[in-house]
């Protein structure tokens, strides 16, 4: 396993064994060979002017054959000069704040915890921003080992994103870094080494074997209940990568509590199943199969009978019960008891992390290449007091213009895609009702007893809206990503934040807009005989879609499962499969052959590469399901239980795709998850509306709870009559010849003679009355009540949210303690070590006079 040059070659070092390699460039020669090469030339001779030092690798020594490597060393005196620039913060004094002290019952963690030797804590120091003029100021045992990997990495893309490759005599503006490199071909692809393989340590001693130690004890799958090494995490990967690990590691904690209680309101959905007299009501053959409905559609749908939707109306009980209340309340209350302690979290990991004061320091004051290469004007900066490019406000005016534009444009896109599926719920449901009549001679009457033409509408549409959804994020993501580069945000962070919001208000609208539909439009415009009500007016024929006996609940449930439970499978199959194919070619040469002809460099080179939008999908992904599990979760307690085990999984696949299937990401900084926390606070707030909505007009609670109390009959509360309350009656004679069944489509025991009227869901006075066919005091009474609900329990939930917020402050005390303990430190010593250092010249100063007087 040694080459020529005595050297390791899945060694991390250059071929002299003591200069550590911390970033590689590729090539290869095509037909753009001469202009290629040439910006090379320029490119690296640049580098090497600000002081990196390189090594190549000719193409004769790679595997291929056909692919240069360029390996990237930062000394010391760069290292320390960007560290100064970037301010980055280094440990000055070993921290004097006493432990905590250990909790009571802390044993009962202890199986989730990793090994002592594996977690490798560090000491705790104080940290200050790096200076290079006071070295001495700070802890410096090892200049080589002074700056962790993850720093050394970001530092020198740092310069290799801001290096020309024109010449002297030629300054041209636009060819400027790395990434228009990469873009023109001119490098084949730039990235950090992994340490070692994932699945053996490291040959050199010299090297620490972190990738080995994070897979074998983070990131495979039977590890799934032990706690992440955020140590080796960080000094591996960096803060940014670490904060969403952090993130997501709090979220999956607290999906277990919601879990539970989901769980909980299930089971006593199937425990009163019994106790459910309005099911049995619709399932008695003399009460419910007595009952017959008006058609439910025009010409194709027949009358049908009321117990023909027992099994749904038993289905819809075991989400639409008395637990679903509780559970609603409950879940916002869940909401900001996970954004609250989230704040002490991330607040907590902000201080150990040194990340307190870097968004300010650090971010905000980091131009984009891009945004200099595009902008050509420049002013002075006031805080910086230097000159800067910027964008003109006209420019600025045009590009939101547009941006707004196609915003507003793909959005009203996904809009008509949502009415093209209501459509085609309107257009089937008078097909899957024409065949899934009840006929003796039906040859699909076992299925069409089980599944109603409702059931079927239901899921053949939520199984369409899901592969839209699907074909329409593909098309999203590119444009979301044009529409933000045509802004040319300022900052990392800007074009960051950007992204963010136009792509969640894509998926937003993408993923919740069926069921939202499903939630607060089905069943609510649908008239009555007579006078229906038409998506489009009569001439379309398409029928507003009527809710079932038992309420729109179960369709919510069902649209709700199909989607999220979908989504999530899509997603892990994208995640776990398609890298694993993808990277089997270069994983099985890596196994196979010997360090000698295959080096570290190679093997990481045939990995796939980390973009810049990588943890970006990861927290859309995590987002979208929030919100599935926090607006819609009224309607499917068990929501919480899949997103719980579809988290763990999705931990274990991620951890999987960093440390085996992913090239080595630059390392970058970030204090918190960025614009997702307020896009977590708008979900959750808009989470106690829907909720309240969702239980109010979409379950059949409230109805039933105003019968019960105020129109049951007799002295005894009971639910006894409630579905013959809750139907009204329309003469058959006087339904419209466009509203009757087709000459045939009835079925074998309707008989027009004996049968004169149906029924249907709404609250109207009967034929005969004087106010026919107009809304009953009753309908008014249950109106206000949904109101009233609505009402009281936005208010209680809201109240009881804003004093949990008070109440759990964002910043632990001890931490608030540990800052300004820090804060003050810091310019102690700083006052104290500037002080010695005058003390010093002076000293100095006066023993060379001395010797001056003695001698003269």
């Amino acid at each position: 396993s040694i080459d020529k040059f005595g050297q390791n070659r899945d060694s991390v070092y250059f071929k002299d064994g003591v200069r550590h390699i911390d970033f590689v460039l590729s090539y290869v020669d095509d037909k753009d060979g001469d202009k290629k090469a040439e910006r090379r030339r320029e490119f690296e001779a640049n580098l090497e002017k600000a002081g990196l030092e390189l090594e190549a690798e000719d193409k004769s020594e790679s595997d291929d054959r056909k692919t240069y490597y360029l390996k990237i060393h930062a000394p010391w005196e760069v290292l320390a000069t960007y560290a100064d620039v970037l301010k980055i913060k280094v440990p000055f004094k070993a921290s004097d704040i006493p432990k905590a002290r250990e909790v009571p019952l802390e044993w009962l963690t202890q199986p989730f915890r990793l090994p002592h030797n594996v977690m490798r804590p560090e000491p705790d120091y104080f940290t200050a921003p790096f200076d290079k003029s006071k070295v001495e100021f700070f802890l410096i045992d090892d200049k080589d080992t002074f700056f962790p990997p993850s720093t050394r990495n970001r530092i020198v893309y740092y310069i290799l994103t801001r290096c020309p490759y024109y010449k002297e005599d030629r300054k041209e503006k636009d060819k400027t870094g790395i990434k228009r490199l990469l873009n023109n071909g001119t490098y084949t692809s730039a990235y950090p080494l992994h340490d070692c393989k994932y699945w053996k340590k490291a040959q050199d001693m010299q090297c620490e074997s972190e990738r080995y130690h994070l897979y074998k004890n983070w990131a495979r799958f039977l590890c799934f209940y032990k706690k992440c090494m955020f140590i080796t995490l960080l000094i591996y990967y960096g803060e940014k990568i670490g904060i969403y690990f952090a993130w997501l590691g709090f979220y999956t904690e607290m999906l277990f509590f919601a879990a539970v209680m989901g769980v909980i309101c299930f089971v006593y959905g199937v425990l009163s199943y019994e106790d459910n007299i309005t099911s049995k009501e619709i399932c008695d053959p003399e009460i419910g199969g007595m009952i017959v409905m008006c058609p439910l559609c025009d010409k194709k749908c027949s009358y049908w009978k009321l117990n023909s939707t027992c099994l749904s109306s038993w289905q819809s009980h075991l989400f639409d019960n008395e637990g679903t209340v509780f559970f609603a309340m409950f879940m916002g209350i869940w909401v900001t008891l996970f954004l609250e302690f989230w704040k002490r979290r991330q607040a907590r990991l902000e201080y150990e992390w040194d990340l307190v004061d870097f968004e300010e320091e650090q971010q905000q004051l980091q131009i984009r290449p891009e945004y200099e290469l595009k902008c050509s004007g420049r002013r002075l900066n006031r805080i910086t007091q230097e000159t800067e490019p910027y964008l003109p406000f006209p420019s600025k005016c045009a590009r939101f213009c547009l941006s707004g534009a196609t915003v507003l444009f793909w959005t009203c896109l996904i809009v008509a895609c949502i009415m093209g599926v209501i459509a085609y719920r309107l257009a089937v449901y008078a097909a899957f009702a024409s065949v899934m009549k009840d006929s003796p001679t039906s040859k699909i009457q076992l299925v069409g007893s089980l599944i109603t033409p409702q059931l079927a509408t239901s899921v053949t549409a939520s199984c369409i809206n899901f592969v839209i959804i699907l074909i329409l994020n593909f098309l999203y993501e590119h444009v979301a990503i044009w529409i933000t580069d045509m802004e040319i945000p300022k900052t990392h962070l800007e074009y960051e934040n950007k992204l963010t919001m136009k792509m969640f208000m894509f998926q937003f609208v993408n993923y919740y807009s069926s069921s939202f539909y499903v939630a607060f439009f089905k069943g609510k415009f649908v008239g009555y005989p007579g006078n229906y009500s038409y998506m489009f007016g009569k001439w379309s024929k398409l029928r507003n879609e009527e809710c079932a006996p038992g309420g729109c609940l179960i369709e919510l449930t069902t649209q709700l499962l199909i989607v999220m439970a979908g989504k999530q499978m899509v997603g892990n199959i994208q995640e776990a499969l398609l890298p694993l194919f993808r990277n089997w070619w270069g994983s099985r040469k890596g196994r196979s052959h010997p360090e000698s002809t295959y080096s570290r460099w190679e093997q990481d080179h045939n990995l796939q590469n980390f973009s810049q939008f990588g943890l970006f999908y990861e927290y859309l992904e995590m987002v979208i399901q929030f919100g599935f599990i926090t607006l819609f979760v009224a309607s499917f307690p068990l929501a919480p239980l899949l997103a719980l085990f579809n988290n763990i999984l999705e931990v274990r696949v991620d951890a999987w795709k960093f440390t085996t299937q992913f090239r080595r990401p630059v390392a970058a900084k970030a204090r918190n998850i960025g614009a997702w926390k307020e896009i977590l606070n708008v979900v959750a707030i808009l989470s106690v509306v829907t909720n309240a909505f969702i239980v109010a007009f979409t379950s059949d609670m409230i109805p039933r709870l105003v019968y019960l109390y105020a129109y049951h009959p007799g002295s005894e509360a009971t639910m006894r009559g409630y579905i013959t309350n809750s139907l009204s009656f329309y003469n058959i004679s006087q339904i419209p010849e466009d509203n009757l069944p087709e000459h045939g489509e009835n079925p074998s025991w309707f008989n027009s003679s004996t049968i004169t009227r149906c029924s249907y869901r709404d609250y109207r006075y009967p034929p005969g009355h004087e106010k026919q066919y107009t809304h009953t005091m009753q309908f008014w009474h249950i109106l206000a009540a949904k109101l009233a609900f609505i009402i009281i329990m936005e208010h209680v939930v809201f109240v009881v949210k804003f004093f949990v917020a008070w109440l759990i402050p964002d910043v632990p005390v001890e931490v608030k303690a540990h800052i300004k303990r820090e804060r003050f430190l810091v310019q102690e010593y700083l006052h104290n070590y500037e002080v010695e250092k005058l003390k010093m010249q002076l000293s100095q100063s006066f023993c060379l006079s001395t010797e001056t007087a003695s001698l003269l």
